[in-house]
Formats: C-alpha cells, sequence, structure tokens
C-alpha cells in the first residue's frame, strides 16, 4: 500500500492502523521489560538470551509500529507512536506490561506469549497484506527460537528443585488470569480476518491451550484455577504497572525532543 492511497478514516485502513499498532504495543512493551533483565539476568548466557529476545521483538515492534503509521497517513512516524503516546493510546494486551518479577516469572510470561506469537505468526504469513506476511515469516523463525527457551526453562525450573518449582508454580498462578485477553476479538480483527488481512485470535486459543497444557505437565506444574481475568489493554486500559514502564521508556525522548545522535 502506497502513501499517497492510505487514507485513516476508510473503513479497511482505519482497522489495519489499529491492527498494526495491537502487534506492535504487544512486542515494543514485551521488549521494554525483557530489556530490564540485561546485566541482571543469574548467568552470562541468560543476559545475552534474554537481550537477543528484546531485540527480536523490538525488531517486529519497529516494522509494525512503522507500517501503521504509513497506513495512518505519514503525520507521525514509529518515534512518535512509540514514545510520544499516552498511556491510554497503548493497544497492548496486559500480560506483556507485567513485571519481571524473580526468573520464573518472567519465564512463565515468555512461555504463554510466545507461545501465543508463535501461533499468530504461523497463520499470518498467509495474510494478504504484504507486509503483515512479510514481519510473520520473519517473526515466526523468531517466535519459534523464544517458545523453545521459555519451554525450556519452564520444564527445568518446574521439574528442578522443590524450590524452583514453587517458584515456576507460583510464576504460572500469578500471570495466568492475563492469558485469557490474548484471545478477545472484535469488530476489527473479525472484519480484517475476514478480508484475509489479519487473524482472529480466538481460533488460537484450542491449540495454546494444549500446547501450554503439555508444556505445564511435562514440567510438573499444575494448570490453575480461572478464578479471575483481565481484559481492557485492547481498549487503551492498562494495569497499574503500566505507567511506571512508559515513564521509563520514553523519559529520554520527551526531554529531549528532536534530538538525533
Amino acid at each position: 500500500m502506497s502513501d499517497d492511497t492510505v487514507d485513516a478514516a476508510d473503513p479497511v485502513t482505519a482497522p489495519l492502523f489499529s491492527y498494526a499498532l495491537r502487534l506492535g504495543d504487544d512486542a515494543l512493551i514485551l521488549s521494554q521489560r525483557l530489556s530490564e533483565w540485561a546485566s541482571r539476568a543469574p548467568e552470562i548466557e541468560e543476559d545475552i538470551a534474554l537481550t537477543n529476545i528484546a531485540l527480536d521483538l523490538l525488531g517486529q515492534a519497529r516494522a509494525l509500529l512503522d507500517y501503521a503509521a504509513v497506513v495512518e497517513g505519514g503525520t507521525r512516524d514509529e518515534d512518535d507512536l512509540a514514545y510520544l503516546r499516552t498511556e491510554r493510546e497503548f493497544r497492548n494486551v496486559h500480560l506483556v506490561e507485567q513485571e519481571n518479577g524473580d526468573f520464573a516469572h518472567t519465564i512463565a510470561r515468555q512461555l504463554f506469549f510466545s507461545t501465543y506469537q508463535l501461533f499468530l505468526y504461523e497463520e499470518l504469513i498467509s495474510s494478504t497484506d504484504e507486509l503483515l506476511a512479510g514481519v510473520a515469516a520473519k517473526g515466526v523463525k523468531e517466535a519459534a527460537y523464544h517458545h523453545d527457551h521459555a519451554l525450556q526453562w519452564t520444564v527445568r525450573l518446574g521439574d528442578g528443585t522443590d524450590d524452583s518449582r514453587r517458584r515456576m508454580q507460583a510464576a504460572v498462578d500469578r500471570l495466568w488470569p492475563f492469558t485469557s485477553e490474548l484471545f478477545d476479538t472484535d469488530e476489527i480483527e473479525k472484519g480484517l480476518a475476514g478480508q484475509g488481512i489479519a487473524v482472529d485470535p480466538s481460533t488460537l486459543r484450542p491449540r495454546w491451550e494444549r500446547a501450554i497444557n503439555d508444556a505445564l505437565a511435562a514440567a510438573t506444574l499444575v494448570l490453575p484455577p480461572t478464578v479471575w481475568t483481565s481484559h481492557g489493554g485492547r481498549r487503551g486500559v492498562h494495569t497499574e504497572c503500566f505507567g511506571f514502564l512508559l515513564a521509563e521508556m520514553q523519559y529520554l525522548h520527551r526531554m529531549h525532543p528532536g534530538a538525533t545522535w
């Protein structure tokens, strides 16, 4: 889609802007969270691994936010969308903004999200939108590594010592209520999915649940009961920790607007 044919008010391009923004925000915010592990991971190998995963996600976020900016009409760029939006303007799911906690909490969050993203990108490769299909084709290889990394650590911690199993189970219990939102769908996604552009996330849920059940069983962990679920990220309603993350992420850009280096 060329710049001169884009109209954010158009019934196709307006939803496309929203969809690209959602996927981009998921990747951007999780990248920011994972980057907090730099120099703080339990061992040097994991420091490098988590940083590389963060960089993979950042690359996905840049491509998606740049596309969202083009679809919008070119009045903003990827940096504007990342650094100059307010909290209520972000459309990421609650799961990716949750604090790192201990290493087990980071791994549980990675297992839940990377499994979802892997299946999403596998479907999005077939998108009739060339850019989304291209992002998915590259991202699916990265997501497969992210998933494998999280799966191995889930099993290693869950089927390890009494302490590591306790920590891993606590992490699964803590983050489980945030997983349901991954599969929320609305008219934007339904409409774009009907045109072959997007993926209806609700269709991914059965496969995701089977994969997570298998992972937890291999790790001798127990699937927690669903007592409550968290929703609202796609509408710009976020959890308490998100404002602090955003302040740290945007501080330098807002303090020195227009600066280049």
